[in-house]
């Protein structure tokens, strides 16, 4: 992808980034503007537009992505009370950066899936 993705700069070391876990494949870090006490972002290093075109594109991969998630919401002392991974996808969904990515929140009750009800 072009020097203009947020998440690919920061693959690549151009912008820092606090990095909770690293696998060949996947990078886990802290969310800059948390919404949780927990709020860990589990990107594929390699570009895919959102978690469609990536688990279209490349199954094994979007499992690798699962499993760093897993194994970070076990880092952070999150099995016991539970979490929330949640993909944004496109306009509707929230996607603010079109590079594939979980959010990872936990460590306090998260409340309702949607702020408000939609029609």
């Amino acid at each position: 992808m072009g020097s203009d993705c947020l998440f690919c700069r920061i693959v690549a070391g151009e912008i820092p980034a606090t990095v909770v876990r690293e696998t060949a494949t996947t990078l886990a870090f802290r969310d800059i503007d948390p919404k949780a006490p927990v709020h860990v972002l589990v990107i594929p290093k390699e570009h895919y537009a959102d978690v469609v075109t990536l688990a279209q594109g490349d199954p094994a991969l979007a499992g690798e992505v699962l499993a760093t998630a897993a194994a970070v919401a076990e880092d952070e002392g999150l099995l016991g009370d539970g979490f929330r991974l949640m993909f944004n996808t496109g306009a509707y969904g929230g996607q603010e950066v079109f590079h594939a990515h979980a959010h990872l929140l936990g460590g306090a009750p998260l409340g309702p899936m949607l702020a408000r009800d939609v029609a």
